[in-house]
C-alpha cells in the first residue's frame, strides 16, 4: 500500500514545482525511503535524476521567457559541477557502511544520510516560510548595486554542489539567496537562473554515480519520473490560478514537519 502511496507523492512533488516554482524536490528523498522502501544512499542517487529531469522543464519556461542569466550560472557551475561529480562518484563511495556509536545507536552510512537531509529540510523550511515579499524587496533594493562579487558565487557554488552530491537535493533555497546577493539579479532572474543550475548540478551528479557503478533500476525510476512530471504539468497549468506565493509558507512548515519527524525517527525513535 504505502509503495503505491510514493508514485500517488511523485504527483503531489510535481504539483508543488509546477505551482511553487520550487521545494517539492526535497520530497523526492523521503517518499523513495520510507513509502517506497529504496535504501537512502540509492535515493540520493535517483533523487538527483528526478530532480535534474524535472528542474530542466522548469527551466525552459524561464529560458524561453529570457529570465536564466547564462554568465552566471556559468560562474557558479564552475566550481559546483566539480564538487558535485567529486562527491558522487569518489566521497560516497569511499564512506564506511558503518561509522561510529552512541549507546544503542548505530550511526551509519544510510542514517548519516537521512539526519543530514532533514537538517536540510529544516533550513529550507525555515527559508519557504519567511515572507516572499521581503525577499523580493531586498532583492530590488541590491539589484540597484553593480558589483559582481565572483569569489562569492564561486563560494556557495562550491557548497552547493557538495550539499548536492551529498543529500541528493537541489539546494535552490541556497542558489537564489546566493544570485540575489552576489550577481545582483532580480528575483524572477535569479529563480531561472537557480532552475538551470540545478538542472545541470543533479544530472552531472548523477553520471557520477553511473561511473561509479552504482546499480540503477530504470524501469522503476522512469516510472517514478513520469508521476512527477505529470504533477508538473498539473502545477504550472494550476499555478496560473492558485497564488504559489501564499502556499509557500503553508508548504514550508509542512516540510518543517517532515524534517522533524526524520530526525525524531533516525536519533530518538530509530529501529
Amino acid at each position: 500500500m504505502l509503495y503505491y502511496l510514493g508514485y500517488f507523492a511523485a504527483i503531489f512533488i510535481g504539483l508543488s514545482l509546477g505551482i511553487l516554482g520550487g521545494g517539492g524536490s526535497i520530497l523526492t528523498v523521503p517518499v523513495l525511503v520510507y513509502l517506497m522502501g529504496v535504501s537512502p544512499v540509492l535515493s540520493t542517487a535517483y533523487s538527483l535524476f528526478v530532480v535534474g529531469t524535472t528542474s530542466v522543464v522548469g527551466a525552459s519556461g524561464y529560458f524561453r521567457k529570457g529570465l536564466v542569466s547564462l554568465k552566471t550560472a556559468i560562474v557558479f557551475l564552475l566550481p559546483s559541477l566539480l564538487a558535485v561529480f567529486a562527491v558522487r562518484k569518489l566521497l560516497m563511495p569511499a564512506i564506511p557502511h558503518e561509522l561510529f556509536t552512541i549507546g544503542h545507536l548505530v550511526f551509519t552510512k544510510d542514517r548519516l544520510v537521512l539526519v543530514a537531509f532533514a537538517v536540510l529540510m529544516v533550513v529550507a523550511a525555515t527559508s519557504m516560510i519567511r515572507s516572499k515579499q521581503a525577499e523580493e524587496v531586498l532583492a530590488e533594493e541590491l539589484h540597484q548595486q553593480h558589483t559582481f562579487r565572483y569569489p562569492l558565487i564561486l563560494g556557495i557554488g562550491l557548497v552547493v554542489g557538495t550539499l548536492t552530491g551529498f543529500v541528493g537535493a537541489g539546494g535552490g533555497f541556497l542558489i537564489i539567496p546566493a544570485l540575489v546577493l552576489g550577481a545582483r539579479l532580480p528575483m524572477k532572474l535569479a529563480v531561472g537562473t537557480s532552475l538551470a543550475i540545478i538542472a545541470l548540478n543533479s544530472l552531472i551528479g548523477f553520471t557520477g554515480d553511473i561511473s561509479a557503478g552504482t546499480p540503477i533500476a530504470w524501469n522503476f525510476l522512469l516510472g517514478f519520473l513520469a508521476f512527477a512530471l505529470a504533477g508538473i504539468v498539473a502545477g504550472t497549468y494550476l499555478a496560473r490560478f492558485i497564488p504559489g506565493a501564499r502556499l509557500k509558507p503553508a508548504f514550508g512548515w509542512f516540510i518543517l514537519a517532515m524534517g522533524g519527524f526524520i530526525l525524531l525517527r533516525e536519533m530518538v525513535f530509530a529501529p
